[in-house]
């Protein structure tokens, strides 16, 4: 495998620079495993290995746009299905025309129900997500914000709904063990959580010295809660597999996962040259998926794929953390992880510089 002198050397200087205490790394190329690194610490006192679960906050996004997907082939959704043909609840305070494709393409209006950590029952979620107004002012579809988690739990909700199952079951099912992601969860019981002990990972803040435990992402509870916008936790390696399946249209070992026709569907660009009124950025996106639009800004997107990413790149990046992504003209997917937080502006020049060192090592250029 290629050892990527660049990309190694450049991770063990963010460790010794305090912007994290390890990271995960793994790309293929064509569907051919090229590289798997693991460098530093996965947590306070046990080495990063290949095989350490690693949080992928927002990177999870793309597999829940996945799920509804494969509804999508049974025919038991349309992208145009109003959210209140599966939540008759939803529809109130202006929600009323809020549909499938505005969750996708975040363009529904309702950020007031996000939240980055919220420990209150899935159900209560819901309910607070349904009474949540729509924004001032809000022409839906026709105007543009990233939601964080709110839209995503309603999607999560759908899905359980259409197939009478728990998200967090259905995901493993139906998703994960087929593509191999034996080791992947979003929320998991107890009992994995105790099996996984030697193999948990810990994200920590580093934006402020000293460094310290994040406060809500490395709690057991945080381990067990079902969030499908951002509580994805595995193996980079096997996140991996998500993207090598959308390279290979659709398979992956043989496996049918979705048909061809669908993929191209789900990460063609559905939202075109819109701002983005909590990126404040101009951002192409897909039915879950981000595109690279960094022509639309200069070269600088935030939680772009870097310099060396073509417009044929798709993916999405978990905060401070993460990336998961597919360059279809080269037939590249990468899936990485650091475990330190440093604070949005490093953790961006990181990201870019990181993204381009992977690009560089393998003579992409």
């Amino acid at each position: 495998m290629n050892s990527l002198p660049k990309t190694v050397q450049f991770l063990e200087n963010g460790i010794q620079n305090g912007l994290h205490r390890g990271a995960q790394l793994a790309l293929s190329q064509q569907g051919k495993l090229i590289a798997s690194i693991a460098v530093g610490n996965a947590a306070t006192e046990r080495a990063m290995t290949p095989e350490t679960l690693n949080l992928w906050l927002s990177s999870t996004k793309p597999i829940t746009a996945v799920l509804l997907a494969q509804l999508h082939e049974k025919n038991l959704l349309s992208w145009s299905d109003p959210v209140s043909r599966f939540l008759p609840e939803f529809a109130q305070k202006g929600k009323e025309p809020i549909t499938l494709w505005n969750l996708l393409t975040h363009t529904g209006g309702f950020r007031g129900a996000d939240a980055m950590w919220n420990p209150e029952p899935w159900d209560k979620i819901i309910d607070r997500i349904c009474s949540t107004p729509l924004e001032p002012r809000w022409v839906i579809g026709e105007k543009a914000g990233y939601h964080i988690s709110g839209s995503w739990f309603i999607l999560g909700e759908i899905v359980q709904r259409i197939t009478q199952r728990p998200f967090q079951e259905y995901v493993r099912e139906e998703l994960f063990l087929p593509l191999a992601m034996n080791d992947c969860w979003i929320g998991m019981e107890e009992k994995e959580y105790q099996a996984y002990e030697s193999l948990r990972g810990e994200l920590f803040v580093t934006e402020n010295s000293p460094t310290i435990l994040h406060p809500h992402f490395n709690s057991l509870e945080a381990w067990l809660f079902c969030r499908p916008a951002s509580n994805g936790r595995g193996p980079m390696q096997q996140l991996l597999h998500f993207y090598e399946m959308l390279h290979h249209h659709g398979t992956f070992q043989g496996k049918t996962i979705l048909q061809p026709q669908t993929v191209d569907d789900l990460t063609r660009r559905h939202r075109v040259g819109m701002f983005d009124h909590s990126f404040r950025q101009n951002i192409d996106w897909g039915l879950g998926f981000i595109h690279d639009s960094k022509e639309n800004e200069g070269g600088h997107l935030v939680y772009g794929f870097g310099p060396h990413a073509t417009c044929e790149t798709i993916g999405h990046s978990g905060s401070q953390s993460s990336s998961a992504y597919l360059d279809r003209s080269h037939g590249l997917a990468v899936a990485w992880f650091c475990n330190g937080m440093p604070g949005e502006v490093l953790h961006q020049k990181r990201a870019r510089d990181l993204n381009a060192c992977i690009y560089e090592d393998l003579g992409l250029k």
